[in-house]
């Protein structure tokens, strides 16, 4: 487990929300892992404050991101409005949302309205179908289930194999003894 911090702060909303995007994404792809969880702070006044701080499981596996959108309007309802139209315009219906949080804000002087919403999402890798992989990549899969069963290949349904990945029993018997015969050359 990780935790990591993403904050901004700046007299202009704009600013603020564009550098919270940019940042986050350029800190999310270079960190494997998915979200585990997350809390997301948001301050108005003279200096808006944005601060996001995420809970990473290093052992996920996941497409992590935030989405960070804001939107003005002469009245709450209005900026609110418009902000979730731009938030939902970019929710996918894969994504699995970790947590979310909306603000808003009225200008003293101006009397303009300023609504922000942050999204934290995490979406799963799309899966590649097991009947199109290589030998070697076949091979990796089963040799992982083997190490975690101790080389144990009694643990394995071989039919269930074959079936998985498209090939015959017998080229999953081949593949689990040339598993184990590397194996006993390394070992």
């Amino acid at each position: 487990m990780k935790l990591l911090s993403i904050q901004c702060e700046s007299s202009s909303v704009e600013d603020c929300v564009s550098n919270i995007a940019r940042k986050s994404d350029v800190l999310l792809s270079s960190i494997p892992g998915l979200i585990k969880s997350s809390k997301i702070y948001l301050n108005f006044g003279a200096f808006m404050n944005l601060r996001i701080l995420l809970l990473i499981d290093e052992r996920g596996v996941a497409e992590k991101g935030i989405i960070a959108a804001y939107a003005s309007g002469r009245h709450r309802e209005e900026a609110l409005s418009r902000m979730l139209d731009k938030i939902n315009s970019q929710l996918k219906g894969a994504y699995q949302v970790v947590d979310f949080e909306t603000g808003t804000y009225t200008m003293p002087v101006t009397r303009r309205t300023y609504a922000v919403g942050v999204v934290v999402y995490n979406m799963q890798p799309q899966r590649e179908e097991l009947n199109t992989l290589t030998l070697n990549d076949r091979r990796q899969i089963i040799s992982k289930a083997l190490e975690m069963f101790n080389y144990n290949p009694k643990v394995l349904n071989i039919s269930e194999l074959a079936r998985v990945f498209g090939v015959s029993r017998d080229s999953i018997y081949y593949d689990i003894e040339q598993i184990l015969k590397n194996r006993k050359k390394r070992v």
